[in-house]
């Protein structure tokens, strides 16, 4: 028998009777030692200090009897419920491969028992014992969750458009549910968000998430693929199982196109099993109400590559276009990204808006940082105009974009 101590170090038969007899040992020594204290105070002597040193001697008698027969206690077995039965029965999955019918303790609620629920079972007798919380893949608990995330529409420079269309399509329907119900429509259940990279899709879906007080899940299509056929599909499943328990909350899945790219008829294994984890999607899509607690956003750069199933109404049938900033966009995106450094008084946005054309919010944002760096490598305390336009400089000729345009225009 193997048995887990409570320090997680594993322990086998011997190391448990090992540890037995030390413990046992131990109890044997505070017995002797509580009848040599119990003899000293019939002759007298510091009774005072003799009565508490015995009252903690039977405290930590007690606690090492506990854990010694915690050390005994038989492990037990994990099953799945697959249904319930009458007179406190139910037919499980156990974790050793076939199917049983079994009882169910008396002290467990008959509502905690049903189709799906996770159980603890009697080495022994099989019975049901405890019940277990939900399994949740660690991959699922590690993506980027935020209760509240400290992104806000001010945050975002222009897209005046597409946050109102976010407002519209995610907001609302989370915080004013009655509105729908009252006019009797749905609203989207999914909202696909489309554009290049760095224009300001994930911090659309953050507001949207700040401003709904919602919990942001957000997770990157490709760790939904896995090699092993079903998991991905598991995955989603439980994604949207964590949703529904952190409610109200919105799930982003960015790089969308990693998962739900268009079907072929010639397809290897791998592709089929991409394929059964968009199914998967799909069916969660269409498995809540359009006006729950529970919203989709997803993102993606590449919409052409989508499979048309995904963007049928009742799934994702709301796309809003994230296009480049135009001039005053980068202007008001240059003002944000300096709010808090310290600028000279020769700084001037216009210039730099104009000279930064075909730039995304993301190469601005690392234009701001650059010029910040150029200003302390030269151990001054302010912002200058210069150290902008070096900065423009600087990132916009490394920008991959640009060498592979520049590729494309020599070659």
């Amino acid at each position: 028998m193997i048995c887990h101590s409570t320090n997680g170090d594993r322990l086998d038969d011997d190391d448990l009777k090992g540890s037995s007899r030390g413990l046992t040992r131990r109890i044997e020594e505070l017995q002797r030692k509580h009848d040599e204290l119990l003899a000293e105070t019939q002759y007298g002597g510091e009774r005072d200090y003799i009565v508490e040193e015995l009252k903690r001697l039977k405290r930590e008698t007690r606690e090492i009897k506990k854990e010694l027969a915690r050390l005994k206690k038989p492990p037990l077995i994990v099953g799945n419920i697959k249904e319930t039965l009458a007179h406190g029965e139910a037919i499980i999955e156990s974790s050793t491969g076939p199917d049983f019918i079994v009882t169910v303790a008396d002290y467990l609620s008959s509502k905690d028992i049903c189709p799906g629920t996770r159980v603890a079972l009697n080495k022994q007798t099989l019975s049901i014992v405890k019940v277990l919380p939900p399994s949740i893949d660690p991959n699922i608990i590690g993506a980027e969750i935020l209760e509240k995330p400290d992104i806000t529409y001010d945050d975002i420079g222009g897209l005046a458009d597409q946050i109102r269309e976010v407002k519209e399509t995610v907001e609302e329907p989370l915080l004013n549910p009655r509105k729908y119900r009252h006019m009797g429509i749905d609203p989207p259940k999914g909202v696909l968000l489309v554009g290049p990279p760095g224009t300001g899709k994930t911090m659309i879906a953050k507001a949207a998430a700040n401003r709904t007080h919602a919990t942001f899940i957000k997770l990157v299509g490709s760790e939904l693929v896995q090699k092993y056929i079903g998991e991905g599909a598991r995955m989603v499943r439980e994604l949207f199982q964590m949703a529904k328990e952190k409610a109200p909350s919105i799930i982003f899945i960015d790089e969308l196109d990693s998962i739900a790219t268009q079907r072929m008829e010639q397809a290897t294994s791998g592709d089929r099993e991409v394929q059964r984890t968009m199914m998967q999607l799909l069916s969660e899509l269409d498995g809540f109400e359009p006006v729950g607690e529970v919203k989709v956003m997803g993102a993606t750069n590449r919409p052409e590559l989508l499979d048309k199933a995904l963007l049928r109404p009742g799934r994702f049938d709301r796309i809003i276009s994230v296009p480049m900033p135009e001039r005053s966009a980068r202007k008001k995106i240059f003002q944000i990204h300096t709010r808090m450094m310290p600028l000279h008084d020769d700084v001037d946005f216009d210039p730099l808006s104009k000279k930064t054309e075909d730039s995304s919010g993301a190469d601005i944002k690392a234009i701001c940082t650059e010029a910040g760096m150029l200003t302390l490598r030269e151990g001054k305390d302010v912002i200058k105009q210069e150290d902008f336009l070096k900065a423009v400089q600087k990132v916009l000729s490394d920008s991959p974009e640009r060498q592979i345009k520049r590729q494309v225009m020599f070659a």
